[in-house]
């Protein structure tokens, strides 16, 4: 990799490190996923959830509380079969509920 002394877009410097490359791309993969189950979640809890973590086959996703957590784990079997048919299958899903700061 070159010296640059000039700003680069952020997708160029993933491109040329190997760090950023694979952070990259498992963005990709934990958005896409995020993606392919969206239409099986409830409507109001949509936006309440955000793709997180996708590591050695177990993916996370990001909630804002305890109750969307709690409705979420009711659909995680039919949010792995579904992953499954489309061919995004994982091993595990996890929720963490996200911390509030005030």
């Amino acid at each position: 990799m070159q010296k640059r002394h000039q700003a680069i877009p952020l997708h160029q410097a993933a491109q040329e490190s190997p760090t950023f490359a694979r952070l990259a791309e498992v963005i990709r993969e934990s958005s896409s996923r995020l993606q392919a189950v969206h239409s099986l979640l409830p409507a109001p809890l949509r936006n309440s959830i955000q793709a997180g973590p996708l590591e050695d086959g177990c993916w996370c996703l990001l909630v804002n509380s305890n109750a969307v957590a709690a409705k979420l784990r009711q659909l995680v079997p039919a949010l792995q079969a579904h992953l499954k048919q489309k061919n995004l299958d994982v091993s595990a899903i996890r929720i963490k509920v996200l911390n509030r700061t005030n």
